[in-house]
C-alpha cells in the first residue's frame, strides 16, 4: 500500500517525487484524514449554480419551450428558424405554435403506451437479467461506502433489440411509428421527467434520505435531494444514464431508417451514419457500464431534475433532430460525395475510438486504485483501452491522478472526442438546417461549464497537487491549443 502524506513538509515532496514515475496501480489508496476532512467540506451545500433558485426555475420552464420550438421548425417549417416577423405577428404566431403542440403533441394513448412500456421493460430487464457485479468508488456522502452496482445493460440493450425486431417483423408493433409520433412521445417523456424529479425530492425527504441540500424547493428538486436512489438491486440513477436515452435516440434513429426503406426503398448513407453513430454510443454504454460506477456522476451527482428530465427526455428529444429531419424531408436536400461520406465515417470512427478508450482508461485505472485488476471483456475491446504501468500524480489527500494514456495530452481527452462525434450528427445532413446543430452547440456549453465546476473542486480538494498537475497536463481540451 503507497503510504499517505503525513502533511509534513517532507512527506509531501516524496509525494512530488514520484509524480511522474511509473508505479503499480494494484495497490489499494487510502483516503488521509485531512482528504477526509476536505471532502466533508466539499459534500455541503456552498453556493449556488446555474443561477441558483431563478436561473434553475427558467432553465426549467425554457428548455421544455425550446424543445417544443426546435421540434415544430423542423417538422413543420422546412427545417428552419421561424419568429413574428413583426410586433403584430406575435399573438397569431404564438397561437400557431400552441396549436401545433395541442394537435400534433398531445400526450395521447399511444406515446404513454411506448413511452412508459419502455420504462417498465427497461427496469424488468434490469431486474431479471444476469449481470456483472461492479464494486462502485468510496462515497463520501455514504461514509465511504462502496455500493454494489449489477450491470446488465449489455443483456437488456440486446434483448430490447430482438424484442423490437420480432414485434416489428410480425406487425404488432410498426418501428417506422415512432418517428411519426416523435411530439407525442415528447411531451410524455416530459411529464415523465417534471414527475420523477418532483417525486424522487418528495420521497428523500419522506425517507430522510436527502443529503447537500440548500433549504431552497425549487433549487433543490432541480439539483436533487438523493444520491443513490435504489429499487432493489436497480441503481436509479445509473439505470437512468443507459438504459432510456440511448435506447430511445438509438431507436429513433432505427425508425427513421425503416420509414426511408419503406418510402424509398434503401437508406441513405446519411441515415445509416446515424444508425451506427447512436448504437456505438449506446453500445459503448452497455458494453462499458461497469466503469460508470467509477464517474462523478454516480458518487457525487445528486438524481434532481437536471440529471432525471435530461435522461428522459432532454437527451433522447434533441440530441437526434438530423433524423427527424431526414424522416420528414426528400433525401435530396442533403446528399453528399463519396469522399464526403468517406470523411464523416472516419471522423465519426475516430472520435469514438478517442472517446471510448479514454474512458476506459479513466474508469479502469480507478478500478486497479481499487486493487481490482480483471476486467469484464465485452465487444468492443480497443486496443489501449487499459494503461499499462500508468504514470499518476500521488495527491495528499489519498487519490491519484492519471498523467497517461489519453489523459497525458489533455485534462479532458474524452469532453473533446464526445464533442466532435456530437458535430458530425449536425454535419449529417450538411447546410439543410441549423437545427440539429442545436446538440453539439449545447454540449460544448455543457461541457465548458462542467469543467469549470469539475477544476474549481479539484482545486479545493487538492491544493498543490491539483497545481504540479496542471502543470504536467497543461491543456483543458486540445493539446498545444486550450
Amino acid at each position: 500500500m503507497v503510504a499517505n502524506s503525513t502533511g509534513s513538509p517532507t512527506g509531501s515532496e516524496n509525494l512530488r517525487k514520484r509524480n511522474t514515475s511509473k508505479e503499480s496501480t494494484s495497490d489499494i489508496i487510502t483516503i488521509s484524514e485531512e482528504g477526509k476532512k476536505l471532502d466533508q467540506k466539499l459534500d455541503q451545500h456552498g453556493s449556488y449554480e446555474f443561477g441558483g433558485p431563478l436561473g434553475v426555475a427558467a432553465i426549467m420552464t425554457g428548455f421544455p419551450v425550446l424543445m417544443y420550438y426546435l421540434w415544430i421548425c423542423l417538422w413543420f417549417y422546412d427545417g428552419q428558424l421561424v419568429y413574428p416577423e413583426s410586433v403584430d405577428d406575435i399573438k397569431p404566431f404564438l397561437l400557431r405554435m400552441w396549436n401545433h403542440i395541442r394537435e400534433d403533441a398531445s400526450p395521447n394513448s399511444y406515446a404513454w403506451k411506448v413511452y412508459s412500456g419502455n420504462i417498465f421493460f427497461q427496469l424488468f430487464l434490469a431486474w431479471v437479467m444476469p449481470g456483472y457485479m461492479q464494486e462502485g468508488l468510496p462515497v463520501p456522502s455514504l461514509g465511504y461506502k462502496k455500493l454494489m452496482y449489477k450491470c446488465n445493460a449489455l443483456f437488456s440493450l440486446y434483448a430490447t433489440m430482438i424484442t423490437a425486431a420480432v414485434l416489428h417483423y410480425t406487425g404488432v408493433f410498426r418501428l417506422t411509428e415512432i418517428i411519426d409520433n416523435y411530439g407525442h412521445l415528447m411531451s410524455v417523456a416530459m411529464i415523465w421527467g417534471f414527475g420523477v424529479s418532483f417525486g424522487m425530492y418528495f420521497v428523500a425527504v419522506a425517507t430522510n434520505t436527502q443529503i447537500r441540500m440548500s433549504g431552497n424547493f425549487i433549487y433543490d428538486v432541480f439539483m436533487g435531494a438523493s444520491l443513490n436512489p435504489r429499487i432493489g438491486p436497480i441503481d436509479l440513477k445509473m439505470w437512468a444514464e443507459v438504459r432510456i436515452p440511448w435506447v430511445i435516440v438509438f431507436f429513433l434513429s432505427v425508425s427513421g431508417a425503416c420509414k426511408q426503406y419503406e418510402q424509398l426503398g434503401y437508406v441513405t448513407p446519411n441515415m445509416a451514419f446515424m444508425c451506427l453513430a447512436t448504437w456505438l454510443y449506446l453500445n459503448a454504454c452497455a458494453k462499458g457500464e461497469e466503469c460508470i460506477p467509477q464517474t462523478w456522476d454516480m458518487y457525487h451527482e445528486k438524481w434532481g431534475f437536471m440529471v432525471i428530465f435530461w435522461n428522459l427526455a432532454g437527451v433522447p428529444f434533441s440530441y437526434v433532430y438530423s433524423v427527424v429531419y431526414m424522416a420528414s424531408h426528400d433525401s435530396s436536400k442533403y446528399r453528399f460525395s463519396t469522399p464526403t461520406y468517406i470523411a464523416l465515417y472516419t471522423t465519426l470512427l475516430t472520435a469514438y475510438y478517442v472517446w471510448d478508450c479514454a474512458m476506459s482508461q479513466k474508469s479502469r485505472f480507478k478500478m486497479q486504485t481499487q486493487g481490482i485488476t480483471k476486467f469484464r471483456k465485452t465487444f468492443p475491446q480497443l486496443p489501449g483501452c487499459i494503461v499499462k504501468n500508468p504514470t499518476y500524480i500521488q495527491t495528499a489527500h489519498g487519490n491519484r491522478l492519471l498523467t497517461s494514456g489519453a489523459w497525458a495530452w489533455s485534462r479532458k481527452p474524452n469532453y473533446v472526442a464526445d464533442w466532435i462525434m456530437s458535430l458530425t450528427w449536425g454535419l449529417v445532413i450538411g447546410t439543410a438546417s441549423p437545427i440539429p446543430y442545436f446538440y453539439s452547440v449545447f454540449f460544448i456549453t455543457v461541457l465548458v461549464h462542467r469543467c469549470g465546476r469539475d477544476f474549481e473542486r479539484c482545486s479545493i480538494k487538492y491544493g498543490a497537487d491539483w497545481e504540479r498537475y496542471c502543470e504536467v497536463v497543461p491543456y483543458k481540451f486540445i493539446p498545444y491549443v486550450y
